[in-house]
This record gives C-alpha cells, sequence and structure tokens, in this order.
C-alpha cells in the first residue's frame, strides 16, 4: 500500500524505521524483533540506505523480505550521494521491479572525509532534484521526505530550510517525516509553520527512544537535535546503569508520543535501531 493511502486521515499510524544489519547473526535478530513489533500492526517499515550507497542493495532486499515474509508495506530509502542519474534511474527500476512502491528520498549526508555534500559528476545535488527525478520516472510511487524540526545542521536558517523542504513538497512529495526530536514545542512550532508555507501533506514526528544517553548524544551532536536539560540531568545520573536509562528515555518517549497523539499528528514514526523492547514498551502503553 501507497503512502498517500495509508494516511487517509482516518486515525494516526505507526511506523518502524530500520537499517539493514552487517553480519548473519544481525539479520537474524531483526527478523525477531521485526515479528515482534508487527504484532502492533504498524502501517510500514522503512529501511535505510548507507552511507554512500553503500547498502542499497541489502536495502532492496529487506524491503522484499519485509513485503513478502512479513507481508507488510515497506519504504526504501535512497540517496543522491555517489551516483549519477543513470545510477539512479537504474536503482529505482530494480526498486520497481521488486514490487517497491514507496520510497524516502534524501539527498543523504557527505561522504567519509568530506565536510560538505557534493555531487558527482552528472549526479544530483538535492533532495528535491531526486523527488522530481522520481515523480517523473515513476509517477505511481509514493515518495516521502525529510523535515528538520530544528534545523538541518547545514541550513543558514529555519527559514531557509523550512524553503528546502516547501521544494521538495511542491516537487511531489507525499509525506514528511521529521528528523528524531525531544521537544515537542519544537515540532509543533514547525507544524505550524509548515502549514503557513502552504504545506498540506502529512507531517510524521520522528521519535527514537532513548536507551542509550552515550549513544543519543553521539547522534544528537551530529543531527544538532535539543536534548531537554532536566532529561539529560536524569540520564547523566544514571549513566552507569542501562536499565535506568532505559526506563528514563522510554517514560520519556511515552509521554511524549501522548502529547503529539492529543495534538493530532497522522501518525509516529519509531527509529527503533533495529530493537524491539523500547518501542514494544511504547506501543503497550499507548495501547496501539
Amino acid at each position: 500500500m501507497k503512502l498517500s493511502q495509508l494516511f487517509d486521515g482516518s486515525r494516526p499510524i505507526i511506523s518502524i524505521e530500520i537499517f539493514p544489519p552487517k553480519t548473519a547473526d544481525g539479520d537474524a535478530a531483526l527478523r525477531r524483533n521485526i515479528s515482534t513489533l508487527l504484532k502492533h500492526k504498524p502501517a510500514f517499515v522503512s529501511c535505510t540506505y548507507g552511507a554512500g550507497g553503500s547498502t542499497r542493495d541489502r536495502t532492496l532486499a529487506w524491503c522484499q523480505e519485509i513485503q513478502s515474509a512479513f507481508a507488510t508495506t515497506a519504504m526504501a530509502h535512497f540517496t543522491c550521494v555517489g551516483s549519477t542519474r543513470e545510477e539512479l534511474l537504474d536503482w529505482l527500476a530494480q526498486a520497481r521491479a521488486a514490487g517497491i512502491e514507496n520510497i524516502m528520498a534524501l539527498r543523504g549526508d557527505p561522504p567519509a572525509g568530506q565536510q560538505s555534500f557534493t555531487a558527482v559528476e552528472g549526479g544530483l545535488g538535492n533532495a528535491n532534484e531526486l523527488v522530481e527525478l522520481i515523480r517523473a520516472t515513476y509517477p505511481e510511487m509514493s515518495i516521502g521526505v525529510a523535515g528538520y524540526p530544528e534545523k538541518h545542521v547545514e541550513a543558514p536558517s529555519l527559514e531557509q530550510d523550512l524553503q528546502n523542504l516547501k521544494r521538495k513538497v511542491d516537487a511531489g512529495a507525499d509525506a514528511v517525516f521529521t528528523q528524531l526530536f525531544f521537544v515537542n514545542e519544537n515540532f509543533l512550532r514547525f507544524r505550524d509553520r509548515c502549514q503557513q508555507l502552504g504545506i498540506q501533506i502529512p507531517i510524521v514526528p520522528g521519535i527514537m527512544p532513548i536507551t542509550d544517553f552515550a549513544r543519543i548524544r553521539r547522534i544528537t551532536s551530529m543531527c544538532g537535535s535539543v536534548i531537554p536539560e532536566k532529561l539529560a540531568s536524569q540520564l547523566e545520573a544514571v549513566q552507569d546503569d542501562a536499565d535506568a536509562q532505559f526506563e528514563i528515555g522510554v517514560q520519556f518517549a511515552i509521554q511524549q508520543c501522548q502529547e503529539l497523539l492529543k495534538e493530532g499528528v497522522p501518525g509516529i514514526h519509531f527509529y527503533a535501531l533495529n530493537k524491539s523492547d523500547a518501542v514494544q514498551r511504547i506501543l503497550n502503553d499507548l495501547g496501539v
């Protein structure tokens, strides 16, 4: 089923994001965790696309498995990094032949060792160009794009970042999925400003439950997301107690999700990090 059909406004939908493991043991563990999370009937599972396109084949393989073995809609991530237009079209043809109907279109991060993104010769430089390419080549596909409630780290201002998002939406995106955040007010202000710009497609909050404070600090240092001081202090106080970090992080995420659902969000997209315990606890508490 396509994003454009899933977000029909009848109810908020739940989605899960995974990444392709690097080992056979990782594959087996992910299959177990997907099976656990699918008991909550998420609308779809998305699979990331490794840095520089390093997992492009694995991304497609996992999306095929999600749809065939698990009978659940998949969304494949897709970036511009390191690929010419012809190579991008080749990957899209493979995705379409594999039965993938939903694409998460991203510019992608600069390759390791590069400070800024530079398109390869014959490639694309921005996500809106990738959306245009997908929409022109496979108009039947549904397309998700990324939004940044607290601004993309490379954007000179939030206003410029919102204009960049508007270009992606105008190019043909069907839904916006946000970067992880921990301050709901920042998301709500972002949503309001998007609506003021005329962005009418669903804006879906991205939630990453904190289960390891050190890991989250590394992630937020790269993406610019804000961790509230009170939450940071609570986690720092138990940084040597993994179980306590898990409980604090999960309870915070439950509260986040409850507040967001009351605000009428069209869905919640969980960054599960290939594990099921935290997201399962949250969904159980939410009654999903």
